[in-house]
């Protein structure tokens, strides 16, 4: 059955980077949600004004990769416990959030969080929102697969590369 769930991590080029590659997903979104303003640019968004966080929507074939797959590397991705914020890219539109599409979506992100709490995975809280998609706008076109397009790009050198670098050497037997 295809679906779709939509997650905040920090900078979406990473995460876009990330998750399209994996076997099961069909496609990934860039954009921004959870803010006050009706299509928000890039420039508003970045000015941390907005109130959306950068996103990315993943629509999966969940006979392939499961919500629970997702939510994993989802985890293992970024620094859940950094309040608006990674690493060095700060402000809430950089706030580590799962923008859930239904109840079932809720209560399975809110008992993994539960469980990694629990299991003290992570050295301090995690502070990822766990919320109802709203407010959701795609992003630019220029943004959809931006590290593929621009990789000399000195911030896609320096974070984004590194970052895919790893993810898909310790994830290599779910990368397509």
């Amino acid at each position: 059955m295809i679906k779709e769930i939509t997650l905040g991590a920090g900078c979406f080029w990473c995460l876009d980077s990330c998750f399209k590659d994996l076997k099961g997903v069909l496609q990934t979104f860039p954009g921004y949600a959870g803010g006050s303003v009706l299509n928000p640019t890039y420039e508003a968004v970045c000015n941390g004004t907005t109130g959306h966080a950068e996103v990315v929507r993943v629509i999966y074939d969940d006979t392939i990769i499961s919500f629970d797959e997702i939510m994993n590397l989802f985890w293992w991705i970024h620094d859940p416990t950094q309040l608006n914020r990674q690493g060095n890219d700060i402000g809430t539109q950089y706030r580590s959030v799962i923008f859930y599409h239904d109840l079932e979506q809720k209560n399975r992100a809110e008992k993994l969080k539960s469980s990694l709490e629990n299991l003290k995975v992570y050295p301090k809280p995690i502070v990822t929102q766990i919320v109802p998609i709203e407010n959701y706008f795609q992003a630019e076109a220029y943004h959809h697969d931006y590290f593929s397009k621009n990789p000399q790009n000195q911030y896609c050198q320096m974070v984004v590369k590194p970052k895919i670098d790893k993810f898909k050497s310790v994830f290599e037997g779910k990368i397509k």
